[in-house]
């Protein structure tokens, strides 16, 4: 509405109540694993009380900068490499309650605090990389261990089943040389016939006494 403004006595100073969007600076710190990183972050805020926000503090928008840099040093300080990774979530909303604490006293409400990204040493991002690759050659490893236990035992049950039947063994050997000529790119030898075999087979056999 009107305001009425009295030259020489009244001074009017116009504040901007919509949300604010303020990237913080990135700030160097060492995680509680004693990483080195560098972490920026961007934070959503709006004035709730234009009075205070005029009144209570200076400049509104610089002591809300200047709170969000060193609560998001102090946030660095408080936690592990894994957790700026992954655990974002939970890290954005302890920003965001460190900030808003001592913003509402300015007439200031914190709307959002993201943190945008998490840089790394080069040495840092060589060592996490050996390690995935060292992980996924242990878990190809034990794969290749557990296929070659389950193929040992399917073979102990065949060569079982064809020890009690011996034309079992002949015919496998037969299904062998038919996917070897399959191929048609190699000469295959049997020195003896499969019938030599059976031969031999029947003369170990011991004979019914009479």
């Amino acid at each position: 509405g009107f305001t009425l403004i009295v030259p020489g006595v009244d001074k009017l100073r116009k504040v901007n109540m919509q949300i604010v969007t303020m990237p913080v600076p990135a700030q160097d710190g060492i995680t509680r694993d004693n990483v080195t990183v560098r972490v920026d972050a961007v934070i959503y805020f709006k004035v709730v009380d234009a009075a205070d926000a005029v009144i209570q503090v200076e400049d509104y928008r610089f002591a809300v900068s200047q709170m969000a840099q060193t609560s998001l040093r102090s946030i660095i300080g408080k936690s592990d490499l894994d957790d700026l990774l992954s655990n974002r979530e939970k890290l954005n909303q302890g920003l965001e309650l460190m900030i808003d604490s001592p913003a509402m006293g300015w007439g200031v409400q914190i709307d959002r605090v993201e943190i945008k990204d998490v840089s790394l040493p080069e040495t840092m991002k060589r060592s996490m990389a050996r390690q995935a690759e060292a992980d996924r050659e242990r878990r190809a490893r034990i794969i290749n261990a557990d296929a070659e236990l389950q193929a040992s035992k399917k073979l102990a049950e065949a060569a079982g089943v064809m020890s009690e039947q011996p034309a079992a063994l002949q015919l496998r050997l037969l299904q062998t040389v038919v996917a070897v000529a399959a191929e048609k790119n190699s000469t295959l030898v049997l020195p003896f016939p499969v019938e030599l075999l059976r031969f031999l087979e029947r003369a170990q056999q011991p004979t019914a006494p009479a």
